[in-house]
């Protein structure tokens, strides 16, 4: 036998869901949300694994730098499988007009690629394009090379000492992602043109891979073993479950981020959703007494209720489900092209699934408490049109707050780091108390404001300060979408201006490295003659540089897996190193002292204060370092704070010049300088310096600045998505109070009030909410963003105050608009019929 409470919600669903739509709406809109960045995310990651073959290059990778393999080690790696090898180093290509740019060279063998498909255009195949014809090896270059060096297909040019033509454009590289940040602009060549260049010359600056392709029915972790056999010093395997670790977490943090976005449009839809439930139990009144009249108990009326909330929430998560699961095809079918990363979109069932568990249990969380209060009110409470109940313990509050509980939980286990997971959604909750509270307060002020204003603003303040005051309603939603857009607004200006302004200003201009030691001041004389001033420190800083590894701290050898991970760097691979003799005017020393100019005894280091706090290394310690294939014992002279990428001796090591004595080490140099100063300073250098490489921060800054705008914006248009569900917030209010607005107005004209006078009123008090809701949302964008800014990426505050204002002023005219729509609405029926409605 069907029970009666489903006989009865069967009954009334057959009406419709007209009072539900802004329900169906907010939690549409938070789910799509969650599931398009699930769903984005997971294409990403399922396009990387379906690729990772090619993305590494082979089934194994091994990785050098500084050396070549051994016949031995060689010979190892080929019992595996078939081997390609390639080489990659940085030299300074120079056209015959004398434009010269820094350059990544690789150099690859004749079975380059063993997976994938290296794509040019200019030439039949890649072999034809590298090569050797009339005195000159043939290479693959990047559109950029062409442009910046001023060539064109054909033309020769000069990379180090290597004549080279430039016969094919590079368009893609299947292992391109595998290898990481490029300084340099890609030049593609034979291993063999490399080689007769003199780049692979022992002591410069290079890299070797080996990529595998092993043989059928080898065993891959076999394979690591039997490689971990053959190899000797220090060296990288990878296979391809960690073809690209570092893109893998950076796709893991974005798709927490905008699915963060999309749970905190969710929480402000709620209000939506708790209103549109107030809304239709309000209207469903008389219904409930007569039910509670004739003896039905408040288990039937919430049970009744509950189903149709039940099936409209299950209608408004696939909704926004389909929503999540098309979106992404979508832009994958435009952009699929254009993307750096391989995609593979299709529908996934784990994002979806995990967006309508947020979606349910947002929808139990803000629709229990509203179906607790009608269950509670007496029939003749409910006969006066009075939802009079108040929310008592039971079921109804159990089940809101476990809803609650089990959304902050879901967000926190799904999170790349949980702790600062927990403190987003800590933040969240703050915030929507503040904004709760801020409209409730605003609410008072304008209740006791009324008494001192008269007319249109009257009515207002009244309207402002009554018990279902959208300051109430809608301020909270609207306050937190502002609040989010903030934030992201504020981070985003912060960031750029220091990527845009500030480093430009405090960072060098140019880094010169690979200086010989024993020519050290003739370059100084060099860059001095091409700016045409004398060098100044604050300008001009040149130092010797040299790899290591601290092997040893106290005697003791060094664990990297005991170190926490945010300092780890600076144990488990080569940091690099310095010898400096005089206290640098930016050496930042935070504790202990620099060394006297003149001292000669055993040797001293100063380090970096993170890393020396993370391997718990004070003053007066002793630390064993490997370098140059010999140990140095070091006392801890000094802890400094290094700002990397300023200007000033960047290294997290610095030891006393007598711990060098006797070696010829190369220098690096960095040096502030204008545009023309820096065009003169390259060409100056490819005359009498051709083996120095010049990276030109100007362009790496310009290409960060380019690529973090595309970023900001995809993150913008996420946040904006909250400020939407706000907005539907506020259209809730709107139509639940569309039957009393409409009678207030008749009221109002009936006593003489014009239209004019009604419709400034409607505006003012939505007007103020959104002002209200708007200066909050920045207050409490700012308090998020300014710790982000400042504590998280150490980056210079600064406030977008045009964005602020644009924020300000669209909430509150969007605000007004609805004020406005509220108006023409409750104006449109003549007095006499709305007020005989009841």
């Amino acid at each position: 036998m069907t029970p009666l409470s489903l006989r009865f919600a069967v009954r009334e669903l057959r009406a419709g869901v007209r009072g539900f739509r802004i329900f169906l709406a907010c939690l549409a809109l938070g789910v799509a949300a969650i599931a398009s960045a699930g769903s984005t995310a997971e294409a990403f990651r399922q396009g990387l694994a379906v690729h990772a073959r090619e993305i590494l290059g082979g089934d194994l990778a091994v990785s050098l730098r500084e050396r070549g393999f051994t016949a031995a080690e060689r010979a190892g790696l080929q019992r595996q499988g078939e081997v390609s090898y390639a080489v990659v180093t940085r030299a300074m290509a120079e056209a015959p007009s004398g434009e010269r740019r820094l350059v990544e060279l690789r150099g690859v063998g004749s079975n380059y690629p063993l997976a994938g498909q290296v794509e040019i255009s200019g030439a039949a195949s890649l072999a034809e394009a590298l090569a050797f014809r009339d005195g000159a090896a043939g290479v693959a270059v990047e559109q950029a090379v062409l442009d910046r060096l001023g060539l064109k297909l054909g033309d020769r040019f000069i990379v180090g000492n290597l004549p080279v033509s430039a016969r094919a454009i590079l368009l893609e590289e299947p292992d391109r992602l595998s290898r990481g940040f490029a300084l340099g602009l890609r030049v593609l060549a034979s291993r063999q043109a490399v080689e007769q260049g003199g780049f692979l010359a022992p002591g410069l600056p290079f890299g070797e891979t080996a990529r595998i392709s092993l043989a059928a029915g080898t065993d891959v972790p076999q394979a690591r073993s039997a490689i971990t056999r053959v190899m000797s010093g220090s060296y990288r395997v990878r296979d391809r479950q960690d073809a690209t670790p570092g893109l893998g977490r950076m796709i893991d943090r974005l798709e927490y981020f905008l699915g963060f976005i999309g749970l905190a449009s969710l929480v402000a839809g709620g209000l939506g959703v708790f209103g549109a439930v107030s809304a239709y139990l309000e209207q469903r009144k008389p219904s409930i007494a007569a039910l509670k009249a004739l003896g039905a108990d408040g288990a039937l009326v919430r049970n009744l209720y509950l189903i149709q909330i039940g099936v409209l929430a299950g209608l408004g998560v696939a909704i926004g489900l389909a929503v999540g699961a098309l979106a992404p095809l979508l832009v994958g079918r435009l952009v699929q092209d254009q993307l750096p990363v391989p995609a593979l979109f299709r529908v996934y069932p784990a994002p979806l699934l995990k967006a309508a568990a947020f979606g349910l249990l947002a929808a139990s969380a803000f629709s229990l408490a509203p179906l607790g209060r009608a269950r509670a009110t007496p029939p003749a409470s409910l006969f006066r049109r009075e939802l009079a109940g108040g929310l008592r313990f039971g079921p109804e509050l159990v089940g809101a707050i476990l809803a609650g509980a089990g959304l902050a939980a879901l967000a926190v286990i799904g999170a790349p780091t949980p702790l600062a997971a927990a403190g987003m959604i800590g933040g969240v909750a703050i915030a929507f108390a503040l904004l709760w509270l801020m409209g409730w307060g605003a609410a008072a002020v304008a209740g006791r404001a009324r008494g001192f204003a008269r007319g249109a603003l009257r009515i207002g303040l009244a309207n402002l300060a009554g018990p279902r005051s959208a300051a109430r309603t809608a301020a909270p939603a609207i306050g937190l979408g502002v609040a989010l857009l903030a934030a992201v607004v504020l981070i985003q200006s912060s960031l750029l201006h220091q990527v845009g302004d500030v480093a430009p200003r405090t960072a060098p201009a140019l880094v010169f490295t690979d200086i010989p030691g024993e020519r050290a001041e003739a370059f100084d004389a060099a860059v001095r003659q091409a700016v045409g001033a004398p060098l100044r420190e604050d300008t001009y800083l040149r130092a010797p540089m040299v790899t290591g590894r601290i092997a040893a701290i106290r005697g003791a050898p060094v664990n990297p897996a005991r170190i926490a991970p945010g300092e780890r760097w600076a144990y488990d691979a080569d940091v690099t190193l310095s010898a400096i003799g005089p206290e640098p005017a930016a050496a930042a020393v935070t504790e202990g002292r620099w060394w006297p100019a003149d001292y000669r005894g055993p040797p001293l280091v100063a380090l970096e204060e993170d890393m020396a706090r993370g391997g718990g290394v004070r003053v007066g310690d002793t630390i064993t370092l490997s370098v140059l294939g010999r140990d140095i014992e070091a006392r801890v002279a000094a802890l400094r704070k290094v700002e990397f990428g300023s200007f000033g001796p960047s290294f997290p090591v610095i030891l006393t010049p007598s711990a060098f004595e006797g070696a010829e080490l190369r220098h690096v140099a960095i040096a502030k300088a204008s545009r023309a100063q820096e065009s003169a300073i390259i060409r100056a250098l490819g005359r009498d310096f051709p083996e120095v490489d010049v990276i030109s921060v100007r362009e790496q800054l310009e290409a960060a600045v380019e690529l973090f705008d595309r970023l900001a914006l995809a993150i913008r248009s996420a946040a904006a998505v909250a400020a939407l569900a706000g907005l539907l917030v506020l259209a809730g209010a709107i139509a639940a109070r569309a039957r009393e607005r409409t009678r207030e107005a008749a009221i109002l004209k009936v006593l003489g009030a014009s239209r004019g006078q009604i419709l400034t009123a409607y505006v003012f008090e939505y007007g103020a909410v959104g002002l209200l809701a708007g200066a909050a949302g920045v207050g409490l964008g700012y308090a998020a963003a300014w710790p982000v800014v400042v504590k998280v990426f150490e980056a210079e505050w600064s406030v977008d105050w045009s964005g602020v204002a644009a924020l300000l002023g669209a909430a509150a005219l969007a605000a007004s608009l609805g004020g406005l729509l509220a108006a023409f609405q409750a104006l449109s029926r003549r007095p006499a019929p709305a007020l005989r409605t009841d």
